[in-house]
């Protein structure tokens, strides 16, 4: 629904979209005036959801006799009546020889839709008929005539349209009455449309002010495309003629002649057809970096490259600081690449919208998608398995992106709120971004202007603002949340940290209290097994107790009934890899371990190293 405020001088802009291609007119031709008229397009529709009990029921919309219905308001209700019966003749006969003349005389109406310029008015090339709003309509109300285009006779129908006039309290039920006659505004999806709404606010004999309400969703704003154009000027003559006549008296008319194109020189048409395909395309660009991202650092724990980094004494700070900086200069220069060539070969998308807004988008975005990657990666071991999931999100992301976010986006009855939450998945926020930009180049492109500037992204309800401030919340929470899980989780990086692991600083004695070893005295428990303990493993466990209770810096290693049990598999009994290793080692002591095959030396390396994780016991170095 949109709006025009009418005062004593009406002075009309109308931005006006030419869509002709090598096409010179240097002398446009002048059309008629007309007003958005719906009459049959729903006519099997009711308006019973309105509870209006002045407004026709359904037996006129099965006939096709439904009167052009007109709300009216103000503060003066005496005013308003008698400036509403002026808008509509009482009747008139049409002049034969001048059909022009009469029918800009009336308020004249048409079903038709609207183009992207006044050059050819469809009202005059349809199949559709014209219509004359009166107060009453004779009864053979019907007329053909032939209307002369310049050279060209066009045949027509002329109907009369019966015009009605209902007042309204205020502002407020006009507004109650036009939102709920449109089809999302009532719960049985029906449709009552009003011709147009007048709010006289004001207005007295020595000043006239006036609001006009129309229906804006003909000018096909979907963001595609440049807009259609509004038949509001002839709302707006049709109150100016009712005021004069009400100071004036009924001879005094103000003639609405014709609308006229402007002139236009032959030019090409410009479309920019990379800038409409720009979203679904580039989204799959910039997303083809992640699949790398991902399956490198997959790669790096499949091999056990990271656990050998650990084991040369590469700590996870250092390596998560050169990994993120290696992918971001790897990013950024695939990103550098992209925009270069793009604005190189002269896309709109990349030289109408400013390049700084491009690089703070871009830049935000990579940082996003790298720690994303970093997360992701956390919870994977195998590299095919993260290469078709990564690849699954990449074209699901644009797919989706195209035929349904979009369609959320362009849709002005769809909450603004949910669109906020969907741009919450990054792959979102990134189309969206590229969407931005893309209607920016286009319109740019078309009206010969430039694109996205700073200026036009200050608004707190422009898309762009809320995705660059969401992008980099979330690069940084992301990639806290990636970091800890990797310290987590155990997926081929190692055995994971407690959960708790960042509030070991604050531990007073780390390593000074018996509760941190697993008691050995239960051990004890058996008279057979102690008996059977060879005296010097008898004496190594002793002195593993010893040093767990008096520790001390000397020795490097202390392992206190260290055990290893692989589980139950196809049927097979528990494998115990190590059963109960007790052994402390002095610093700067060379130890060696001999044993045949599945004697446990491996697992019990690889649990103090950090490759395993015991099944009990305690393992310290």
């Amino acid at each position: 629904m949109g709006m025009v405020n009418v005062r004593r001088c009406v002075g009309l802009s109308t931005r006006l979209w030419i869509k002709q291609a090598a096409v010179r007119l240097l002398v446009p031709q002048s059309g008629l005036p007309c007003c958005k008229y719906q009459l049959l397009s729903f006519v099997q529709l009711e308006p019973i959801f309105l509870h209006s009990h002045d407004l026709p029921d359904e037996s006129c919309r099965i006939s096709g006799s439904c009167p052009a219905t007109i709300l009216f308001t103000g503060n003066n209700q005496s005013l308003g009546q008698s400036l509403a019966g002026n808008m509509f003749p009482s009747s008139s006969t049409l002049n034969s020889s001048d059909i022009l003349y009469s029918l800009a005389n009336d308020a004249s109406g048409s079903e038709t839709m609207t183009g992207y310029s006044n050059f050819l008015d469809p009202a005059f090339f349809s199949n559709y008929p014209l219509y004359r709003l009166q107060q009453q309509c004779p009864t053979n109300s019907r007329t053909s005539v032939s209307i002369q285009i310049t050279s060209i006779s066009v045949p027509a129908e002329i109907r009369c349209a019966q015009g009605l006039h209902l007042w309204r309290n205020n502002s407020s039920e006009i507004n109650d009455e036009l939102y709920k006659g449109f089809w999302k505004g009532n719960s049985e999806r029906k449709i009552d449309e009003m011709v147009a709404a007048y709010d006289f606010l004001n207005s007295n004999l020595n000043n006239f002010n006036v609001s006009i309400w129309y229906n804006s969703t003909y000018k096909n704003d979907t963001g595609n495309g440049p807009l259609g154009l509004m038949r509001v000027p002839r709302s707006v003559n049709m109150v100016s003629n009712a005021y004069l006549q009400f100071l004036l008296g009924p001879a005094t008319n103000m003639l609405f002649d014709f609308v006229k194109e402007m002139p236009q020189h032959e030019k090409q048409l410009r479309l920019d057809f990379a800038s409409l395909l720009g979203p679904l395309v580039f989204t799959w660009v910039i997303i083809q970096l992640f699949p790398v991202i991902l399956t490198s650092l997959v790669y790096e724990k499949q091999q056990k490259l990271r656990i050998m980094m650990k084991m040369h004494g590469l700590g996870d700070g250092p390596y998560w600081m050169i990994s993120y900086a290696y992918f971001l200069v790897i990013s950024s220069a695939y990103m550098l690449c992209f925009v270069i060539f793009g604005s190189v070969v002269g896309l709109k998308f990349f030289t109408l919208n400013e390049y700084s807004i491009q690089f703070v988008f871009y830049f935000v975005y990579i940082n996003l998608q790298i720690s994303l990657a970093f997360l992701i990666a956390s919870v994977f071991s195998n590299v095919k398995t993260a290469a078709v999931v990564a690849y699954f999100i990449v074209f699901g992301t644009g797919l989706l992106g195209s035929f349904l976010f979009q369609f959320f986006i362009e849709d002005p009855s769809f909450p603004r709120g949910w669109i906020v939450v969907m741009e919450l998945y990054p792959g979102f926020s990134l189309y969206r971004g590229l969407y931005e930009f893309s209607q920016y180049s286009f319109t740019g492109n078309y009206m010969g202007t430039k694109g996205m500037r700073w200026g036009d992204i200050s608004g707190s309800s422009h898309g762009m603002r809320d995705i660059l401030i969401i992008m980099f919340v979330e690069w940084l929470l992301v990639l806290f949340v990636a970091f800890y899980i990797d310290q987590v989780v155990s997926s081929g990086s190692g055995v994971g940290r407690s959960p708790l692991f960042f509030l070991e600083k604050f531990r007073k004695k780390p390593f000074s209290s018996s509760s941190m070893r697993k008691p050995s005295l239960r051990r004890q428990g058996s008279k057979v097994f102690v008996q059977m303990e060879k005296p010097d493993v008898a004496q190594e466990t002793e002195r593993v107790e010893q040093l767990l209770l008096e520790p001390t810096a000397s020795h490097a290693i202390i392992c206190d009934n260290l055990k290893k049990v692989y589980p139950k598999r196809d049927g097979n009994p528990e494998k115990y890899a190590v059963r109960g290793l007790s052994l402390a080692l002095p610093q700067g002591e060379c130890f060696g371990m001999l044993g045949p095959n599945g004697a446990g030396k491996t697992s019990f390396i690889n649990m103090m190293i950090g490759l395993l994780k015991p099944s009990s016991g305690t393992g310290i170095c």
